[in-house]
């Protein structure tokens, strides 16, 4: 099946080239004609418009989406719909929220468009090696997409997640958590630069990535961030955040569960814009490293 892949971003192009490299038939489509271009290069097939990629490909279509969340996915659909036909699918892999998915399910059902929300994690790396995939939806689409997920993510790293929404909410849960588990390791690295001992903190976050309770890609990270300055002063402390973190406390609040460290670390977030330490940093830095996000550079 020839796969329609839109939306070539830091994150989309990665995972397209991955699709590329694995052997998939691919129409390519991007605002940005260089990306498509470039991706062109390496076996896809490019499409100047979502009007010639849907004329590319035949029934049952299958058109995975990787847009930036909100009015840019209902305009995608919006102009893909009247060129579908019954039985295609969709798959918005992007970080949707989850009720945004439930209602274009819904819409799209009623078209007899099949719809998959699929949320993605794994950073770039993980989008150009093997990504880590959560999917909600109709489980007979989903059984159906799945040779497709085990090509895109590494082993054990895809499954089902429930009904329609339920991807796009286990995806934003996760980066919640993540949320969490950086704002610890930013804690941490503070406290050890602020204790007299005078710690190499790129020797100890090498310590911790191998062995340790808390070793694992995140840490990996940190050491990767700490071998490129041991203060970490080529950024800020200011940190960003894209959504979902907001999200998630929303989401707890609705559901009267506690959580009270993602809540903190999100609040973390909002004081590093008005002040900052090494902890701001370090959860910078992280961000830079897995994401790609932006960072602002000290002054």
């Amino acid at each position: 099946m020839k796969i329609g892949f839109v939306g070539l971003g830091k994150m989309g192009f990665n995972m397209a080239q991955h699709l590329l490299e694995s052997g998939h038939d691919m129409v390519l489509f991007d605002l940005s004609a260089d990306a498509v271009a470039s991706l062109a290069d390496k076996g896809g097939v490019p499409a100047s418009s979502l009007q010639e990629l849907a004329g590319m490909l035949q029934s049952p279509r299958l058109i995975w989406l990787m847009v930036p969340a909100g009015d840019p996915v209902d305009m995608t659909l919006d102009t893909l719909m009247p060129l579908l036909q019954p039985g295609d699918i969709i798959i918005d892999g992007g970080n949707s929220h989850y009720t945004d998915s439930e209602q274009r399910a819904a819409r799209l059902n009623d078209k007899g468009i099949r719809f998959l929300d699929a949320g993605t994690s794994g950073g770039l790396e993980g989008a150009r090696r093997g990504a880590c995939i959560m999917v909600g939806g109709d489980k007979s689409v989903y059984d159906l997409v799945e040779p497709l997920l085990k090509d895109m993510c590494v082993e054990n790293g895809y499954g089902y997640m429930g009904r329609s929404g339920a991807g796009h909410f286990a995806k934003m849960v996760h980066n919640g958590v993540e949320y969490g588990m950086m704002q610890a390791i930013g804690e941490g690295f503070d406290l050890l630069a602020s204790s007299g001992f005078d710690f190499n903190l790129e020797e100890v976050s090498r310590v911790w990535a191998n062995g340790s309770v808390i070793r694992g890609w995140l840490m990996e990270l940190v050491v990767r961030a700490f071998q490129k300055d041991p203060g970490l002063n080529y950024l800020s402390g200011r940190i960003a955040d894209s959504g979902e973190g907001r999200w998630t406390v929303d989401a707890a609040l609705e559901h009267e569960v506690s959580i009270p460290v993602i809540a903190a670390s999100l609040f973390s977030r909002f004081r590093s814009r008005s002040e900052e330490n090494l902890s701001d940093r370090v959860v910078a830095a992280l961000r830079y490293e897995f994401g790609g996000h932006p960072f602002s550079a000290k002054p």
